[in-house]
């Protein structure tokens, strides 16, 4: 099985943890996932086989911002960092 890849950029993290603080802010995330956890889950979807554009979901309504992080958060096999299901996040590149 091939290692999960984590290396992102400085600009990848800073968007990341964007998108984890509006996630914590205007989702009920409670008791679903913790911050660490959908920080780890956005990186490997990202890195892992969908490349995602932060910046558009950063800029996503409230209905399809909740649609992305819910779906990959709810769809990552996070043995390899590939989203199941056939769930393609609105923000993939």
């Amino acid at each position: 099985m091939k290692a999960i890849n984590w290396n992102t950029t400085q600009e990848e993290d800073h968007l990341i943890e964007l998108i984890v603080e509006r996630a914590f802010h205007e989702l009920n995330l409670s008791g679903i996932i913790d911050e660490t956890s959908l920080s780890m889950d956005l990186t490997a979807t990202h890195l892992n086989g969908t490349p995602l554009d932060f910046n558009k979901l950063l800029s996503f309504d409230d209905f399809s911002f909740g649609h992305d992080v819910y779906g990959i958060s709810s769809n990552l096999d996070r043995n390899t960092g590939e989203l199941d299901n056939c769930f393609l996040p609105r923000c993939s590149k």
